[in-house]
């Protein structure tokens, strides 16, 4: 046994009084095993494993009770010096964001250094050469190089390991990874988990991983526990918590994402499975959806792009500089019709996000043409394409920073309305408002009350809210649910398909969750430096991808190939 956690008992202090928030749990890690703690935000998996290593701030936590038990020692007992000794060198964390856990104003190697000077003995030689070492085991090119590069220069999934390395450079006995892959690509994604499966295997370490993605667990983890509300609702292997899955949360996380092989015409949420024993939906024929795509195509496209490409002129170097030509969109050419959801995929820096840009007149193109019901957008100065961005727009990734935290929700849905002259006075846009408010799920009530109130789901709500107001004809999602908990994106997955079918709306879907991009798109457009590989059907994506390129995101999937 390395690890074991004992009635583990934690509330926080808040302005309405202490709030309990870890009930009474307790579990165990194995040497050399994975241990999965799984379930959505706010259910505690976090302040579990932060209170292993006395990260939690005292006040306002407050430890109700409970131990946790390595090497024989609690170390909820031990000193600031004894936990510092442990923290980095014997025990490590992975973070979620790797961006984050690094100092942009410190080489990634100075980095690591410092905490091999912290835990051994080793001098600078000795410890830069170890760093190179293990830089070049965690899969990074150009070790050397990387080692005197700062995290700006590294692209996401190359700062996740130096995060990676960070954790093992002390060969630690356990690394706790808090949901260390949700920000990458799929590929990337999957090379971290088979990376970290391998060190964990070579090291002998366990290995606790917190996640919300079951998909993930299926590959990596040996054992599972589901926590809710605080509590352990269930816990075992990991086949049994797939096969014979007990509590109705459980149920509900495993059954929640979209699944590939059949589309559910509605998607079930945690909710339905808490409420019901049995919750069921139907799926969409192969009839249905034939048909669904005989009236689509039988229109002209909404929007046509041929020949699209974007060059960026990329300056390096002092007085002797090197000058490169970054292509970012090259030469593309599609349509995309009234009523269809295209899908957009392909790996950070594909050129996905330039391409939505230039779409929404947001970046101007090098070359080509954009045909908006018939009207040419690439040339129009800021004054003639300002008309049309009520018919264009776009739900960002994020919508905490989507909002102004000093506006009230209601406010903020109205300002477009207001700019762009819709309605005759203030008490029409506020009855819009509040009907928007109504439709995608929130009400009346919340109309005075500001982001900050809100949960990451309901944010998203009033994001798609605001969105609406102008009453667009073509929306651009760009990562609208990847930021969200399964079962909440599965709510706004929901919403967003009875919007589409009720105001006719025509959505560019771009993600990288392949899964949700196959349950939304009518077809998919994948991408690959700049270019289009293949634009298809999404089933017949799926069921044979004509390039290798495609067959390589579908392969990496979590959960579905392994």
């Amino acid at each position: 046994l390395l690890l074991s956690v004992e009635n583990l008992k934690i509330a926080f202090q808040n302005e309405q009084g202490i709030s309990p928030t870890i009930k009474d749990i307790s579990f165990e890690l194995q040497h050399g095993k994975t241990l999965a703690i799984v379930g959505e935000s706010g259910s505690g998996k976090s302040v579990t494993v932060m209170n292993i290593l006395q990260l939690l701030p005292q006040p306002p936590a407050i430890i109700q009770g409970g131990r946790v038990i390595y090497d024989q020692q609690d170390l909820m007992a031990a000193s600031p010096d004894e936990i510092r000794s442990i923290r980095g060198g014997r025990i490590s964390v992975i973070f979620q964001e790797p961006m984050t856990s690094l100092n942009p104003v410190y080489t990634c190697g100075d980095q690591v250094i410092e905490i091999v000077r912290e835990h051994t003995n080793k001098n600078n030689v000795e410890a830069k050469k170890s760093v190179i070492e293990l830089f070049e085991k965690v899969k990074l090119p150009r070790a050397d190089k990387i080692f005197d590069s700062y995290p700006h220069q590294l692209s996401g999934g190359q700062k996740q390991r130096v995060v990676i390395a960070m954790a093992l450079i002390c060969n630690p006995e356990i690394i706790i990874a808090d949901e260390p892959t949700t920000a990458l690509d799929v590929t990337v994604q999957k090379e971290i988990l088979v990376l970290l499966k391998s060190l964990q295997e070579e090291y002998k370490t366990g290995l606790i991983f917190i996640t919300h993605d079951l998909g993930v667990v299926k590959d990596i983890a040996d054992e599972v526990i589901v926590m809710y509300q605080g509590s352990i609702v269930e816990k075992g292997f990991v086949e049994e918590i797939f096969q014979r899955p007990q509590h109705p949360y459980t149920k509900g996380l495993i059954n929640c994402r979209p699944p590939i092989n059949v589309r559910p015409k509605r998607l079930l949420s945690i909710d339905d499975f808490l409420q019901n024993e049995n919750p069921h939906t139907t799926n969409e024929t192969k009839e249905e959806r034939e048909n669904r795509h005989k009236t689509i195509y039988a229109n002209p496209p909404i929007l046509r792009i041929k020949d699209l490409s974007k060059i960026y002129v990329d300056t390096k170097g002092g007085l002797r500089r090197n000058t490169t030509l970054v292509k970012a969109v090259d030469g593309i050419t599609f349509d995309v019709f009234q009523g269809e959801t295209l899908g957009l995929v392909g790996e950070s820096g594909c050129g996905k996000t330039t391409l939505s840009r230039t779409i929404l007149g947001l970046i101007k193109p090098t070359n080509g043409t954009i045909i908006y019901k018939g009207q040419h957008l690439e040339n129009l100065n800021e004054k003639k394409f300002r008309p049309l961005r009520k018919d264009l727009q776009i739900i960002f990734q994020d919508p905490y920073s989507s909002l102004n935290p000093k506006l009230k929700i209601g406010d903020a849905i109205l300002e477009p309305m207001k700019i762009h002259g819709l309605f005759q006075n203030d008490k029409e846009r506020t009855e819009k408002v509040i009907e928007l408010l109504e439709k995608t799920g929130l009400s009346s009530d919340h109309y005075n009350r500001y982001p900050h109130e809100f949960s990451g789901g309901q944010r998203q709500r009033i994001v798609i809210a605001r969105t609406l107001s102008l009453n667009p004809k073509l929306i651009i999602c760009d990562e609208v649910v990847s930021a969200l908990d399964v079962s909440v994106q599965a709510q706004v997955l929901n919403l967003m398909n009875d919007l589409k079918n009720e105001l006719g709306l025509t959505y560019i879907f771009i993600s990288h969750d392949l899964s949700v991009v196959k349950y939304m798109s009518d077809r998919i457009m994948v991408m690959n430096r700049g270019r289009i590989e293949e634009i298809t059907e999404s089933n017949q994506l799926f069921q044979s991808p004509k390039s290798a390129y495609s067959s390589s995101l579908i392969n990496s999937i979590p959960g579905v190939n392994g």
